[in-house]
């Protein structure tokens, strides 16, 4: 079962206002972290006509015939890029019932991957479809205005977590952003009752930009799930794992989901991660004595597995499991490695 709730709602152009409202502000916003661990972003300046043009597009992408879509498939990509077929990816081991598009920064491969470095091969090119040239620029400029939409949240959350607004900078001097562009169809439930199970993300923060009207994102509040309803022109944000190491627990990402849409409907939406630097650890947070003794500690990943401090690690133990196929076709020595020692 579950309920419909409102999240808090903070405007992040408080942050230029005067002092007592932006001092507001970042109590809501530690408040909101602390407490829930979602809330809904206003004031972050993306014109929505950006968004609304973003998702036509993706309409467009998803409604091309299956072989223009597989022609960019990800197990084409060892660096986990491009289409995802509905019930290509997985989580918690279930499949996930959507299709979906991995768009990252554009870099080269590496050519020779250090061994101690296993994260190396989730830098590459994308993969982007013929058929519709506007989705690589609108996506590529979603991914630069939702980074520094992040960028600003993150400063914010180190003042009001009592350290300086640059605290992290230095691990977000280069980031690894992800935007994924997912399609959830409607179906009976016949074949699974999950658009996307279960579980928390593996970055810094989630921007996600859900379409207005669509339903089904819920958020586990207390042990019960919490259909939230998008807002709109509003991001709905989450911290991520990472949140949770440098915050020692203060801030703890939470368990979320999707369920699929009735059937002969469907729904687009628009998750942005920022994440640092793949080699990039988040530098700890010395938390006030106030904050420090509210802190609950850092807990397993949804596996019940180690979360690691640098990113990379987290972000390629997440896509090994994700999407399986790719793995076993490209990194079979890192599916080995990082599934049978979590």
């Amino acid at each position: 079962m579950s309920d419909s709730a409102a999240l808090p709602v903070i405007d992040l152009s408080d942050l230029d206002s005067d002092r007592t409202s932006r001092n507001a502000m970042l109590d809501r916003l530690r408040a909101a972290t602390h407490e829930i661990g979602f809330f809904h972003l206003a004031g972050h300046g993306i014109d929505p006509a950006l968004a609304d043009e973003l998702v036509a597009a993706a309409r467009e992408f998803f409604a091309l015939p299956e072989a223009d879509k597989l022609a960019i498939e990800n197990v084409r990509s060892p660096h986990f890029r491009g289409y995802t077929r509905v019930g290509g990816e997985r989580t918690q081991g279930y499949v996930d019932w959507r299709e979906q598009l991995d768009i990252g920064p554009e870099r080269a491969a590496v050519a020779a991957v250090d061994p101690e470095r296993p994260w190396e091969v989730l830098h590459g090119p994308n993969l982007w479809p013929e058929q519709v040239p506007r989705l690589r620029e609108l996506s590529l400029r979603w991914i630069d205005e939702a980074g520094v939409v992040g960028r600003r949240l993150l400063g914010a959350w180190a003042e009001a977590l009592g350290a300086l607004a640059d605290h992290f900078d230095e691990a977000f001097a280069d980031p690894d952003p992800l935007l994924k562009i997912a399609r959830y169809p409607g179906h009976d439930r016949s074949v699974t009752d999950q658009g996307v199970g279960s579980h928390k993300d593996v970055g810094a923060l989630t921007l996600l930009y859900p379409e207005p009207g669509s339903a089904g994102f819920q958020v586990d509040v207390g042990g019960r799930w919490i259909e939230i309803e998008p807002l709109p022109g509003h991001f709905i944000v989450n911290i991520g794992e990472l949140l949770e190491v440098a915050t020692g627990g203060f801030l703890r990402a939470t368990v979320h989901r999707v369920l699929p849409p009735p059937a002969g409907t469907d729904r687009v939406s628009l998750p942005f991660f920022l994440n640092p630097g793949l080699d990039q650890a988040l530098p700890p947070v010395d938390l006030p004595a106030a904050l420090a003794a509210a802190s609950r500690g850092v807990g397993p990943d949804e596996h019940g597995g180690r979360l690691y401090s640098v990113y990379g690690l987290n972000a390629l133990k997440s896509r090994l499991r994700a999407h399986p196929n790719v793995a076993e076709r490209h990194h079979e020595d890192l599916l080995r490695r990082f599934t049978s020692n979590r």
